[in-house]
């Protein structure tokens, strides 16, 4: 089903920050100065002045830990050059992703912006397309889990009044109180309801959540809890190779007699819980 999804739209703003820091595009230690379109952001804020400036790093910390537009206004700037250009970063993203249901407008999930009313086809995702981009961003830049998992943390604002200190909390809650919590993103607007996609990783197994449009913050994460404990208590990964040694082959007129082959990674599979003790390996 197709809904807004509030503030876990900027797992894909995330995503994209990420792609260019690794692609040596920007740095973790470049300064970037707020305009006035993001400091005028309402909704989730660290109260960025125009003209202030803050490192990549915190930029990304303040977004992932407090949610916060105007960070991810500035940086959505920082990158493609305007808001609007970089959502079309975001789409085509998306389509790369076989994100199918997905339309962005812009890089925050507010949906009283006028972007998001003038836009026909709407700021909408679906639960399944989030699951997507939540388990790319995951993958691909692990790193990400290093600020999901702040829990309290203070950035400092410098402007030509001088610095003060701003308290981040995480709006995600699980990352205190549910065992094995990697992530990722929460998300609130009155139209969109409390939204969430919550990763989480026990024995080796890493699993993602998704659950938009619920009536309360509580009813988010019990929810989410449960979708990750039923994962959790049904399926597990098996490797696919138990270290056994495979069989040398024989080399005819070689320089040696035999050549001996080695298993090329520890792939594993994911199956059945109550599977894994009539499992077979045939080498």
């Amino acid at each position: 089903e197709r809904l807004a999804p509030a503030s876990v739209t900027k797992g894909m703003t995330l995503l994209l920050i990420m792609e260019a820091i690794d692609s040596g595009k920007i740095s973790w230690q470049d300064t970037v100065t707020a305009s006035e379109a993001a400091a005028a952001k309402g909704g989730s804020q660290v109260y960025l002045k125009v003209g202030e400036t803050m490192s990549v790093e915190e930029m990304v910390k303040s977004i992932t830990v407090s949610s916060a537009n105007d960070c991810a206004c500035a940086m959505a700037e920082y990158i493609a050059g305007s808001e609007a250009g970089f959502v079309e970063k975001m789409n085509a993203k998306a389509k790369e992703l076989g994100m199918e249901d997905t339309n962005f407008v812009n890089c925050t999930g507010l949906d009283d912006e006028p972007s998001a009313a003038e836009d026909t086809d709407g700021h909408l995702t679906t639960a399944y397309d989030i699951a997507l981009m939540s388990r790319e961003l995951i993958t691909s830049y692990p790193k990400i889990r290093d600020y999901c998992l702040i829990w309290m943390e203070d950035i400092t604002h410098t402007t030509q009044k001088g610095t003060s200190v701003f308290g981040l909390s995480n709006t995600n809650k699980l990352v205190r109180f549910y065992e094995g919590t990697t992530g990722l993103k929460t998300g609130y607007t009155s139209a969109a309801g409390h939204c969430l996609s919550a990763s989480a990783l026990r024995d080796g197994l890493e699993l993602v959540a998704v659950v938009l449009h619920c009536p309360s913050s509580t009813d988010r994460f019990q929810s989410a809890k449960a979708l990750l404990d039923y994962g959790f208590a049904n399926y597990a990964l098996v490797p696919v190779q138990e270290g056994e040694t495979l069989s040398p082959v024989p080399v005819v007129l070689g320089q040696s007699e035999t050549v001996q082959p080695v298993a090329s990674g520890e792939e594993q599979l994911l199956i059945d819980k109550g599977l894994r003790q009539s499992v077979t390996r045939t080498v």
